[in-house]
């Protein structure tokens, strides 16, 4: 809803979750290395700028991304083409990743430290074309509805074996692909594709079969690129040597300025992000689908505020915290403690990933399908503790060397063993958690820790062992969510719809075992359930005029009055009964209006209509009641009950 309510709530919950960033930098920044950063003021600007950012991004994407998203896909499932449908996921899939802002600077910083080997455009298509794919393999998944993880569990064995073949040099960024390909703006859109198929397609539940399109977008460009990788490193030669990307990226961060051109060339580059993807669902609405869009207008602005809602995100970023954070990467390599890089390497995975966009609007859609089994908040701190332990034993990799397909083996088989322990409903959300945790904030700032670290350590190399720590924060994330889902399930936390249908079971079978002498039995509204009621009901009958007839049941209504019975009915006062027999042919001018309530409300309904209609002073007509037992058929609401 657009609206300054859901925006100024939206803030708040910004900046609740920027708080733990801010206390991570502060305390490093004062405890452990002890100096206040030049730039302070304008880093803090540049948080409060993305407090706002984030929140007019959410607010886009409920109001534009979201609900066109879900709409495409219930369109398509409802239409019954699947060409059409597997023609959309790919170039949904190809578009939001070929201009992805974390892949540009990654398939930049692996051109430079590859010695002109790896081209970076080439790296872009390779990893685009292999999204496409990804997207198409799982709505493929969702028209047919197959269990997710099969999928998942042979893509990891096409994975391990890939790298079996692949150069150590390039296993490290092939791992680190797949966790960068899954933007700000492709999460949402892809989520609601997903969820939208899953909802609207007949035998499919948006829980089990709407998640999971994320996890594939991760999956294959590890596949891909390492096929990629073989390639160029048998058939290119290095040709050139480029300067460390450490001292680059500190050198862009500096020359950062605030220009009126900066600002509009930001807002360009976000545009050209988004626009493409606003085309494709445009062409798939109005060309294919030959269907407008409703509430167009609130749509286009809804992707004008994420647009301008990243733009500002990104520029409260660069206003301070990347080279804040690549200053301090580089100061704790020369600490002497190791285990303050691996403190760090926690703190800064956990709080960029409860700042993560993508990961907080993806929480909340699970929260929403999920009838709120599943917790936004919770489930955003177990995916930040996934996110923490991984940077952290990645760290510990770079310190103290290691091949890096060692550790990610050991961490799929413990996915694969979760896989089969976990509730159904928790896997493909678990397998997407992977995909949403290394985006716009998580991907800069943790690829300048690794990159740093490789840089700054003897005896390491940036491109076998600087590239790896996104792909570290991709895999934890996956167990901690299903350990998260295991535990709530030990605990027997259920859903809100999940819990009426106990308390309707449990009533059920009171009826069941009850002695029913006595007892009325009502009908629960909107469900085939029965209730043996023991409270007392009580008919209450009121005779006025007919033409007094709504009145009466307008201020019955107001009292808790839940239906009524109306039967005409023709009065005369003790005056007239004397001519009795020559007024009985005469028409109805009465009607008898009968209200079957719990004793409890008798009181407050003839106080109410006698008030209304005045029946002890003007008004004309009778009230009264009377107990009534063994009550059957009465239908009533939950909240009666």
């Amino acid at each position: 809803m657009l609206n300054l309510a859901s925006f100024i709530k939206l803030l708040q919950e910004s900046f609740r979750d920027l708080l733990p960033i801010i206390l991570v930098i502060i305390f490093f920044q004062l405890a452990i290395i002890q100096t206040v950063p030049e730039n302070w003021l304008s880093t803090t600007i540049g948080l409060a700028i993305v407090g706002v950012g984030l929140a007019v991004f959410l607010l886009g994407l409920e109001v534009g991304i979201f609900p066109v998203g879900e709409g495409l896909a219930g369109d398509f499932a409802r239409k019954g083409s699947t060409m059409w449908i597997v023609i959309f996921a790919f170039m949904i899939g190809f578009g939001t990743t070929v201009a992805e802002p974390a892949l540009l600077v990654i398939a930049d910083k692996a051109a430079g430290i590859s010695s002109g080997r790896i081209d970076a455009f080439t790296l872009r298509m390779v990893v685009a074309f292999s999204v496409g794919i990804a997207i198409v393999i799982g709505v493929w998944r969702i028209i047919k509805g197959h269990p997710i993880h099969y999928y998942i569990i042979s893509g990891y064995i096409m994975v391990v074996a890939a790298t079996a073949f692949a150069p150590k040099e390039i296993v490290g960024l092939a791992y680190d692909l797949g966790g960068v390909t899954t933007s700000t703006v492709t999460v949402p859109l892809v989520a609601a594709l997903g969820i939208g198929l899953a909802s609207t397609i007949k035998g499919r539940n948006p829980v089990l079969d709407g998640f999971g399109l994320i996890a594939f977008a991760s999956l294959t460009p590890m596949i891909f690129v390492q096929f990629y990788g073989i390639y160029v490193y048998q058939f290119i030669e290095a040709s050139q040597i480029v300067m460390p990307i450490a001292a680059h990226t500190a050198e862009t961060a500096a020359a950062f300025d605030l220009s009126i051109m900066s600002l509009i060339k930001g807002i360009l580059s976000v545009a050209t992000d988004v626009i493409p993807i606003l085309a494709v669902i445009l062409f798939f609405q109005y060309v294919i689908l030959k269907k407008h869009i409703d509430n167009l207008k609130e749509v286009l602005i809804g992707f004008g505020l994420v647009i301008f809602g990243l733009d500002a995100f990104i520029i409260g970023l660069e206003m301070g915290l990347f080279s804040l954070g690549e200053t301090m990467a580089l100061q704790l390599t020369q600490n002497d403690s190791v285990f303050i890089i691996y403190a760090f390497a926690f703190a800064i995975g956990f709080s960029t990933t409860m700042a993560e966009p993508s990961l907080t609007a993806i929480a909340r859609k699970a929260k929403e399908i999920s009838d709120g089994k599943i917790n936004d908040f919770v489930l955003r701190l177990f995916v930040a503790l996934g996110v923490a332990i991984g940077i952290s034993l990645g760290a510990f990799r770079i310190v103290n060397g290691g091949e890096i397909v060692y550790y990610i083996m050991a961490g799929y088989l413990f996915v694969i063993v979760l896989t089969f322990m976990a509730p159904k409903y928790i896997i493909p959300i678990a397998y997407d958690s992977g995909g949403v945790t290394t985006s716009t904030v998580t991907v800069p700032l943790v690829a300048a820790l690794g990159l740093g670290l490789a840089t700054n350590i003897a005896g390491r190399d940036p491109l076998i062992d600087g590239f790896g720590l996104i792909a570290f924060a991709s895999l934890f994330p996956m167990l901690t969510v299903m350990a998260y889902g295991i535990m709530t399930e030990s605990m027997g936390i259920k859903g809100k719809h999940e819990l009426q249908e106990i308390k309707l079971e449990e009533l059920q079978h009171a009826i069941e075992h009850a002695n029913d002498m006595g007892l009325s039995t009502v009908n629960v509204h909107g469900t085939d359930k029965r209730h043996s009621y023991r409270v007392q009901f009580s008919a209450v009958h009121v005779i006025i005029p007919i033409d007094k007839e709504q009145e009466a049941i307008d201020s019955a209504k107001k009292a808790g009055a839940t239906g009524v019975t109306v039967m005409k009915a023709h009065g005369m006062g003790l005056e007239k009964l004397e001519s009795l027999y020559n007024r009985l042919g005469e028409s109805h001018s009465d009607v008898n209006m009968m209200f079957i309530t719990p004793s409890q409300k008798v009181n407050d309904i003839i106080k109410n209509v006698i008030h209304d209609l005045d029946l002890t002073g003007e008004g004309a007509g009778i009230a009264y009641a009377y107990p009534v037992s063994h009550l059957k058929g009465l239908t009533l609401k939950m909240d009666d009950l």
